[in-house]
C-alpha cells in the first residue's frame, strides 16, 4: 500500500490551492455557440501516429487509441536498487541523432546556478562476455520513490484542488536530467520505474503515475538485440496552432506535479531560470497554461487547468483498464498547454531554442473575458503573447502568493515535458506575426 502524506500550499505552491478563487467562481461553464478560427481539432484520435510525425525517432510507436507513446527502457542502479529509465532529450547534436532523441542545446545551461538539477551518473564498463551487444548499466546517484499516494482532490470549482500530494517524489541526489562523468553531454534520463518486478501499472506503488506497461525483455538470441520498453500515457497540447503530443515526466513543484502526474523533483526549481527563456544563461522554453478557461467534454473551446479537473478524471490513477479516463483525456481533457519553440519550426532559430524545461506562463482569464465568452482556446504562442500585451482586460498573469492578477509573465512553475510528436501537420512558423514589445528580440 502506498504511503500517504500530505503536501500543503506554501510559497510558490500557493499556485495551488489560493489560486484564483475570485475568477473560477465566476467561471462560465458552457463553451461557445459557434466554432472559430482560434479553435481547432485535435487532428486523428484513434491508430498508430505515422512514423514521420515523431521528433523522438527512438519510440517504437504512438498510440492515439490508448493515449500512449511505447518508449526503450534501460536499466540502470541506485543506491543498490534496480532501476528503469527512458531516454528523451540531449544537449549534443550528432548524440541526440545518433540516439534518436530530441536534440536541446539549451540543457548545457541546466546546472547554472542550480548544479542539483543535474546528476552525475557512471557507466559500467562490461566484458565482452558479460555485454556483445547492449546498453551498459548506468550508475544514479538517485531516484524517485513511487510509493506516496497521489491525490488530487477536487474544490468547489473543480480548481483550485481542495487537497492533493504527488504520487512520486525525487529521493537524494535524484534529477531526471543526467551527465555522464567525463562528458560534458546533457541528457534527459527519468527514472520512469524501480525494482525488479511485478510492476504495478494501476496504482503505481513503484511506477510513475503515467505507466501504462512495461515489458521486460529477456536474454537476447545470438546476433540479436531484445528490447525492453515503456508505455506512458501522453499529453496534447499545441505548438504554432497545431496539436502535438508529449510526455510530462517531473516537476519542480509539489501542485505541478501532480496535476501533470509527473515526479516531483525539488532540485529543478530552481533550474536557470525564471522568466529567461531567449536570454543568455536559460535552460527552458516558455510553455503557455490558462487557469480558467472554458470547460465541457464535448466544448472545443476548453482548456486550462479546471477543464483538466472537471473534464480529465484528474482524481483518477491512470492505468491502461480506465477506459474512461483514457477517452476523455483521448478527446480533449487534457490541459491542452501551449508550447513555445518546436523542433519543426522552419527557423533553425526557433527549432534549436527548444528544451524539455518549460517555463510556465500562466494566464488568468478576467472576469469580463469569462462574463463574455472570450475565454477561447488558444493554440498558438505569438498570439498568446500579443494577447496578453494589447488585451490585458481580457488575459492577465497571476500571483502566485494571492492568486489575483498580476502582470503576464513567468510564474515559477517549471516542467520536465519532452516533445514526441505532432498529431495532423507539422508546427512549422507561428499564426501571427509580434506586436511590438509583446516579446524579447529577435523575431
Amino acid at each position: 500500500m502506498k504511503r500517504i502524506g500530505k503536501f500543503r500550499a506554501t510559497g510558490i505552491a500557493a499556485l495551488t490551492l489560493a489560486i484564483l478563487a475570485a475568477a473560477v467562481a465566476s467561471q462560465a461553464l458552457g463553451g461557445s455557440q459557434h466554432g472559430s478560427k482560434s479553435a481547432s481539432g485535435l487532428g486523428p484520435l484513434t491508430g498508430l501516429l505515422p512514423r514521420d510525425h515523431l521528433t523522438e525517432e527512438s519510440a517504437i510507436q504512438v498510440d492515439l487509441s490508448k493515449e500512449t507513446v511505447r518508449l526503450p527502457l534501460y536499466k540502470g542502479r541506485a543506491n543498490g536498487e534496480t532501476v528503469w529509465f527512458v531516454l528523451l532529450d540531449a544537449s549534443d547534436q550528432g548524440i541526440a541523432h545518433d540516439l534518436g532523441v530530441n536534440y536541446a542545446p539549451k540543457l548545457s545551461n541546466l546546472a547554472i546556478g542550480d548544479p542539483e538539477a543535474v546528476q552525475t551518473v557512471t557507466l559500467d564498463s562490461p566484458t565482452p562476455d558479460e555485454n556483445r551487444f547492449g546498453q551498459a548499466v548506468v550508475n544514479f546517484q538517485g531516484a524517485p520513490d513511487f510509493s506516496p499516494t497521489r491525490i488530487a482532490e477536487p474544490g468547489p470549482n473543480g480548481f483550485p484542488l481542495a487537497n492533493f500530494q504527488p504520487g512520486a517524489v525525487g529521493g537524494p541526489g535524484y534529477s531526471p536530467f543526467i551527465r555522464i562523468a567525463g562528458s560534458p553531454t546533457v541528457y534527459s534520463a527519468p527514472i520512469v520505474a524501480t525494482g525488479d518486478g511485478p510492476f504495478d501499472v494501476v496504482h503505481h506503488t513503484n511506477t510513475g503515475d503515467r505507466v501504462l506497461g512495461i515489458h521486460i525483455a529477456g536474454a537476447s538470441a545470438p546476433g540479436q538485440f531484445a528490447e525492453s520498453w515503456v508505455d506512458l500515457l501522453f499529453v496534447k497540447g499545441f505548438d504554432a496552432g497545431q496539436p502535438i503530443v508529449y510526455i510530462s515526466t517531473d516537476a519542480g513543484q509539489p501542485l505541478t506535479s501532480v496535476l501533470e502526474r509527473s515526479t516531483y523533483v525539488p532540485a529543478l526549481d530552481k533550474a536557470a531560470y525564471n522568466g529567461g527563456d531567449d536570454f543568455l544563461g536559460s535552460a527552458r522554453e516558455r510553455l503557455f497554461g490558462f487557469i480558467n478557461g472554458q470547460t465541457g467534454a464535448d466544448n472545443k473551446e476548453s482548456q486550462g487547468f479546471v477543464h483538466l479537473v472537471k473534464d480529465g478524471h484528474a482524481s483518477e490513477d491512470a492505468s491502461a483498464n480506465n477506459t474512461a479516463l483514457i477517452n476523455a483525456l483521448r478527446n480533449g481533457g487534457d490541459l491542452l498547454n501551449v508550447f513555445g519553440d518546436f523542433p519543426t519550426l522552419k527557423d533553425p532559430r526557433h527549432a534549436q531554442a527548444y528544451s524539455p524545461l518549460w517555463d510556465a506562463q500562466l494566464g488568468l482569464w478576467t472576469d469580463k473575458a469569462v462574463q463574455q465568452g472570450l475565454n477561447k482556446r488558444q493554440i498558438d504562442e505569438v498570439q498568446v503573447f500579443n494577447l496578453a500585451a494589447t488585451r490585458p482586460d481580457l488575459l492577465t498573469g497571476v500571483n502566485p502568493a494571492t492568486g489575483q492578477p498580476a502582470p503576464y509573465g513567468a510564474s515559477g512553475v517549471d516542467i520536465n515535458c519532452a516533445v514526441i510528436g505532432f498529431i495532423d501537420k507539422a508546427p512549422t512558423a507561428n499564426l501571427a506575426d509580434p506586436v511590438p514589445n509583446s516579446q524579447f528580440p529577435p523575431r
